[in-house]
């Protein structure tokens, strides 16, 4: 269709014109179509309507939860915010509701959050089947995991209950009760595992529990963990290398260690230089035995790391 101003004649030969009287024209309700319509097409790229259809059941009322799913996920992917903000101003704001076939009743604030309690008994499912569609869409491998911590507060009144507690606080809020999130990610950056746990958590007591969660929900298979230094303790790599199959790790030796392993391995160390760096980054060392280490130089003293590199005895392998 052709638009034209009413003073002008439709010039011959376009059968779909349409002339408009421009003063007249009022903008009513506009709404975000775009980023909606592209976030609906991802989701069913990745199956999703399937994998809930089974799960998400139409409730008494008539709500139909697969759509209120849908909103949430869209708007945390367009423009992420509270349930409370997609309630009272972006829902009204988006054209999820001409997409979805909804009207106003599928953002109300009580149906958002009771949407995620619904979701909780489903999780490794849903992980699995994310799995699968990131290998099957991008050819993503999932032999490197990056494993990693935060926490998030609460500015909120005792009692507290449950995983609320107060404990070693990221964001500087020592004030306020925290919940700690243990995530597990490729290196493309796609989400394999996540547990909630209590914010007294310490960090060293969480990889143990999250080695057996993967390996419950992909099975033992050969992996290179990579993970931060103060989150392993001596014991649990040790059951790492001792495992039916040995799972690699890369972690930074802790701090209170450099002078002995300095001592200790001095011999050994391989320097840490750009280009070791480089050599790595182009698949040109190799490692055979069980324990490497590689130090930077000492001219680095203020980011002088030592990192520590596992790989099963009588098994060469490309880094």
């Amino acid at each position: 269709m052709s638009l034209f101003p009413n003073d002008r004649a439709v010039p011959t030969g376009v059968d779909n014109g349409l002339r408009l009287v421009m003063r007249d024209l009022e903008l009513s309700r506009p709404r975000q179509w775009g980023a909606c319509w592209l976030a609906c097409q991802m989701w069913e790229m990745l199956d999703l309507t399937r994998f809930w259809h089974e799960r998400l059941s139409l409730s008494r009322k008539g709500t139909r939860w697969i759509n209120v799913l849908d909103t949430l996920v869209c708007y945390r992917l367009i423009d992420p915010g509270s349930e409370w903000r997609l309630h009272r101003y972006w829902y009204d704001q988006s054209a999820m509701s001409d997409l979805l076939g909804e009207d106003f009743r599928a953002a109300s604030k009580d149906t958002l959050y009771r949407c995620h309690y619904k979701l909780l008994d489903h999780k490794e499912e849903l992980f699995k089947h994310l799995r699968g569609k990131w290998g099957e869409l991008f050819g993503s491998r999932f032999e490197v995991m990056l494993y990693d911590l935060t926490s998030t507060y609460f500015e909120s009144d005792p009692p507290f209950r449950g995983k609320r507690q107060f404990g070693y606080g990221r964001d500087k809020r020592d004030d306020c009760v925290q919940v700690i999130i243990a995530l597990v990610v490729t290196p493309e950056g796609f989400p394999l595992a996540y547990e909630v746990l209590p914010g007294n958590t310490q960090d060293k007591q969480t990889l143990r529990g999250m080695l057996e969660h993967i390996g419950r929900c992909y099975g033992n298979a050969d992996r290179i963990w990579i993970m931060d230094r103060g989150i392993p303790t001596e014991e649990v790599l040790g059951e790492m290398r001792e495992a039916e199959v040995p799972i690699r790790y890369l972690v930074g030796i802790p701090r209170g260690h450099l002078t002995r392993y300095e001592e200790e391995y001095s011999a050994a160390l391989i320097p840490l230089t750009s280009q070791s760096l480089t050599r790595l980054h182009h698949s040109s060392l190799f490692f055979s035995s069980s324990v490497f280490f590689m130090m930077s130089p000492p001219h680095y003293n203020i980011f002088r790391t030592i990192i520590s590199y596992y790989q099963p005895p009588g098994k060469m392998h490309l880094i």
